[in-house]
């Protein structure tokens, strides 16, 4: 949800790390973000479980990668 709400606004993840424990939002702001992002019409609610875990393990995987690494990189993969 944080990535997604950030997303949304527009904000620069590059240097956005997910934060353990931190409650933002609501759930059915939680829920709004999902639906919006998940790319199903009408999904059901296995079809939003399956984008969840996919999206937090590609997110994870970005978040210790040094490719993904802003303080590696510098700017040379700015947005990547």
């Amino acid at each position: 949800f944080q990535y997604l709400e950030r997303y949304h606004q527009g904000c620069n993840l590059d240097k956005f790390r997910y934060i353990p424990h931190s409650v933002e939002g609501s759930p059915a702001k939680c829920l709004q973000q999902l639906l919006l992002h998940c790319g199903i019409a009408d999904p059901s609610w296995s079809e939003l479980r399956n984008f969840t875990c996919f999206l937090n393990a590609q997110l994870r995987d970005c978040e210790n990668s040094d490719f993904c690494n802003p303080a590696f990189i510098q700017d040379t993969l700015q947005g990547f």
